[in-house]
């Protein structure tokens, strides 16, 4: 098991965005277009945030990966070589909220499960997640 990234909301992605890698020294590691959306992940050495737009309430309960209000934290996440194995060791113990499922239309291999912390606290752990070789936004502008 491996430390991954923080999810964190943002009321306004692009000014989270500059706050970071100004202030922070991230840059840009990948961006996952959702259509309407986009999630942005900043990389800084092994440290990873990964942007989402913020919502206004959480998914249904018992199916989410984590709280969507802006200035949340969403999620914790790890990366590990499997998540089916990471699962069939955890077993009873895993209070699973959303997945596992897979990003193979992102990333081949990419494959994700969230699930509670002892405190309601929402853990995702992946497998498969590489940064992108090409991180330049919808303006052609280079971040970090």
């Amino acid at each position: 098991m491996r430390w991954s990234h923080v999810g964190l909301n943002c009321a306004d992605q692009k000014v989270t965005e500059e706050f970071y890698t100004r202030w922070f020294g991230f840059a840009r590691a990948r961006v996952v277009d959702l259509g309407d959306a986009q999630i942005v992940f900043l990389r800084k050495g092994d440290a990873y945030l990964e942007l989402f737009p913020a919502g206004t309430g959480t998914a249904s309960p018992g199916q989410d990966d984590g709280p969507q209000e802006p200035g949340r934290m969403r999620h914790l996440a790890f990366q590990t070589d499997s998540v089916d194995a990471f699962l069939a060791d955890l077993g009873d113990a895993a209070d699973v909220t959303l997945g596992p499922l897979d990003f193979d239309d992102f990333i081949c291999g990419w494959r994700t499960v969230w699930l509670r912390d002892p405190d309601g606290v929402v853990v995702e752990v992946s497998q498969g997640f590489a940064d992108e070789a090409d991180t330049h936004d919808k303006e052609g502008a280079r971040h970090g």
